[in-house]
């Protein structure tokens, strides 16, 4: 008996190049000079979502290496839009918080983007915007991304953030490197 191995489904390539189409436009909307890009707007959102965050558990929620996000606060906070300090218990970490210009500028941002993606689903009849809402949904379900209001909020400020597990490789799991241990020392008689 001949087994057939369970092809993974495949995505409609005009429907990949319609997401990227909207994207391109929306999400990434040309910025003026000094604007957050999208990525910094993501970062000031969640930011703002609490009152303080550690940088690990900032860049655990964006999916970033904390080196990354540590670039990232070090743009923003030289803009004014955070702020960053060691936590008073734990010397290694470090804190970030956003300032009210940083509160503001990502409440500026939201607010472009929503009139941006109002703009063009005004063009559409009701049904169709529920239509559009509703594959959207699924859209961010399927990436992993949690409405803003819905984001897991820790119990105390300085608790770990579940960092997003990595995909696997269309070849398979993604490969278990083993950490890197110093070799004992030989001695000599």
């Amino acid at each position: 008996m001949d087994r057939q191995v369970p092809r993974e489904p495949q995505a409609d390539p005009a429907a990949v190049e319609a997401v990227l189409d909207v994207s391109r436009r929306v999400i990434s909307p040309g910025s003026e000079a000094g604007e957050p890009t999208a990525a910094q707007r993501r970062a000031l959102g969640l930011l703002a979502s609490r009152r303080q965050w550690r940088l690990a558990d900032l860049a655990g929620a964006l999916g970033v290496a904390p080196s990354s996000a540590g670039r990232m606060c070090d743009r923003l906070a030289r803009q004014g839009l955070v702020l960053a300090r060691r936590a008073s218990r734990d010397r290694r970490a470090v804190l970030i918080s956003v300032t009210p210009a940083g509160r503001k500028a990502a409440e500026e941002a939201e607010g472009r983007q929503r009139a941006l993606a109002a703009g063009f689903l005004a063009r559409f009849p009701a049904p169709a915007q529920r239509a559009v809402a509703e594959a959207f949904r699924d859209l961010a379900a399927a990436a992993g991304e949690v409405p803003v209001g819905r984001r897991p909020q820790p119990a105390q400020a300085g608790a770990p953030v579940p960092r997003p597990r990595p995909a696997a490789r269309p070849g398979g799991p993604v490969p278990r490197v083993p950490p890197i241990r110093p070799r004992a020392r030989e001695r000599r008689p």
